[in-house]
């Protein structure tokens, strides 16, 4: 069994309780997937091939990537799937459904990213691009921590993050009647905080800005093992 089979050879977790900020996410994007990312997508894709072009020359071929909060797998994981072995993560089932059609050759699990988990030192990167944003802020360092883990060393993650302090929901998102969208986030100093105790080198930060607020994009690397370290062994942050 390759590396790739088995990071997704598990049985994934259930889905979140009804009710709360998952539940939100989850529904919302169900609802909202063809009018987030479809003909008339409201979320622009050129940003994310001009955030990938600068990951994708950083990693080895061959490497797997994990795609965390993949929705509908455009356009980060059909990107990716070129050149890398992708597994996506999501918590909508229609996202799922239609990234498995949108994009065969990757891997996709529905499930809450705070719940699953994968061997250690299994990716050479992790993609999460607005999607930690999802996830209720107080769960965020320990995911991060978890991601930390499933990293190889040398390994990088490229994530959206928050900017500002914020946790909040918008009613009719999209101008989809009905439909309701959850965001918590904690600041840009919180993040570098949480990155640097857990290990990661901040290699750079960028402001990108959206309606009257925005998000930090940032990518971060886990050290480098030693050139004599055996197998699972990290170099000490």
């Amino acid at each position: 069994m390759s590396r790739f089979d088995a990071v997704t050879s598990f049985n994934p977790p259930s889905q979140p309780a009804p009710g709360g900020p998952k539940e939100i996410v989850r529904l919302g994007y169900d609802r909202a997937s063809y009018e987030y990312r479809g003909p008339r997508q409201s979320a622009p894709a050129q940003d994310y091939d001009a955030w990938l072009d600068d990951l994708v020359p950083r990693l080895p071929r061959p490497s797997c990537v994990l795609d965390l909060g993949c929705g509908c797998g455009l356009p980060v994981a059909k990107r990716l799937v070129r050149t890398f072995d992708v597994t996506g993560i999501d918590i909508s089932q229609v996202q799922i459904q239609r990234a498995r059609i949108l994009v065969p050759r990757a891997k996709f699990i529905l499930a809450d990213m705070t719940a699953v988990d994968f061997p250690e030192e299994c990716f050479e990167a992790i993609v999460a691009l607005y999607s930690l944003i999802h996830v209720p802020v107080d769960q965020q360092e320990s995911l991060l921590g978890r991601m930390r883990r499933w990293l190889r060393p040398g390994g990088y993650l490229l994530a959206t993050v928050g900017s500002m302090e914020w946790t909040g929901t918008e009613d009719n998102w999209l101008g989809i009647k009905g439909v309701t969208m959850y965001w918590s986030q904690a600041d840009e100093d919180t993040y570098s905080g949480w990155l640097a105790n857990l290990g990661f080198e901040t290699l750079w930060t960028k402001y990108v800005p959206e309606g009257d607020r925005g998000h930090t994009l940032l990518l971060a690397r886990v050290p480098a093992a030693p050139p004599d370290a055996p197998s699972g062994t990290r170099e000490t942050p």
